[in-house]
C-alpha cells in the first residue's frame, strides 16, 4: 500500500510505548557484560558540565555512548540490541499503547515511529510492533565497523522531531495525521496533528485544546 494520503499515527516510545525511558536501561544491559567500562564514566563529565550552558541533549547522549560503547563491534552491539528488545516486548509496554497501535494498522492507517533514542534499537522495535517507517536520533560508526558513539545528525526530539515530520507531511499529503506523546518537548510535533493525545503527561503541563490527556497503566503480556 502507498504512503501517500494515507492516515498518518505518529507514536513517540519513550514513556508513551514504553512504561520507562529505554536508554538508561540498554546502556546497564550493555556494561554488566562489560563491567570495567564503568570506569569510563568520568569521560562523560566534561560534556555534563557543557549541558549546564548549552542544554545540548544530543552532545550530552554522544558522550555517553562514547564512553560505556564506544569501540564496541557492531555485531556484539546488535547481539545486546536483540535481547534488550525482546525483553521490553515481553515486560516493558503498555497495553493500551500496543492496542491504540493495533487500531491504527487495523484502519489502514501508516504507522511511524518517532524518538530520540538512537537506531542502536529503535528499528528492532518498530519492526517488531508492525512500524512501516521509524524516525530517530542515529549513531556514528567507525569505519573499522565499531562504534564512536557521537550522534550521526540532529538529537531527534522537540523541534527536531516537528522538523521532520513536517517535512513528511509535506511530501506524502496524509489524510489526517494522529499524535501520541507523553511529554512537554513531544508538543512542538504534536501541534501538527489533527489529533493528539498526552499520555500520562505532567498535570500541571499547559497544553493546546487539541491536545487530549490520555492515562496509560497497563503493562502489556509479550508477543505471541
Amino acid at each position: 500500500m502507498g504512503t501517500e494520503g494515507r492516515p498518518l499515527a505518529v507514536f513517540d516510545l519513550d514513556g508513551t510505548i514504553t512504561r520507562t525511558d529505554t536508554l538508561a536501561p540498554f546502556l546497564l544491559r550493555c556494561l554488566a557484560r562489560r563491567p570495567w567500562r564503568l570506569a569510563r564514566l568520568p569521560l562523560v563529565v566534561p560534556a555534563a558540565v557543557r549541558y549546564l550552558f548549552d542544554h545540548d541533549r544530543g552532545a550530552l547522549k554522544g558522550a555517553l555512548l562514547r564512553a560505556t560503547l564506544g569501540g564496541l563491534s557492531r555485531g556484539w552491539l546488535e547481539q545486546r540490541s536483540a535481547a534488550f528488545v525482546q525483553g521490553l516486548l515481553s515486560l516493558g509496554l503498555f497495553d493500551e499503547a500496543r492496542i491504540a497501535i493495533e487500531t491504527h494498522r487495523s484502519r489502514g492507517d501508516r504507522l511511524l515511529l518517532m524518538s530520540a533514542s538512537t537506531d542502536l534499537y529503535v528499528p528492532q522495535i518498530a519492526d517488531q510492533l508492525g512500524f512501516e517507517q521509524v524516525l530517530c536520533s542515529r549513531v556514528r560508526w567507525r569505519a573499522d565497523g565499531r562504534l564512536d558513539g557521537r550522534l550521526d545528525g540532529p538529537n531527534c526530539r522537540g523541534a527536531e522531531k516537528q522538523r521532520q515530520l513536517q517535512e513528511l507531511i509535506e511530501r506524502d499529503h496524509p489524510a489526517r495525521v494522529y499524535a501520541y506523546g507523553n511529554s512537554a518537548a513531544d508538543l512542538a510535533h504534536m501541534r501538527l496533528a489533527h489529533e493528539a493525545f498526552l499520555v500520562n503527561g505532567p498535570r500541571r503541563l499547559p497544553i493546546p485544546v487539541a491536545v487530549q490527556r490520555l492515562r496509560w497503566s497497563q503493562a502489556s503480556r509479550a508477543v505471541q
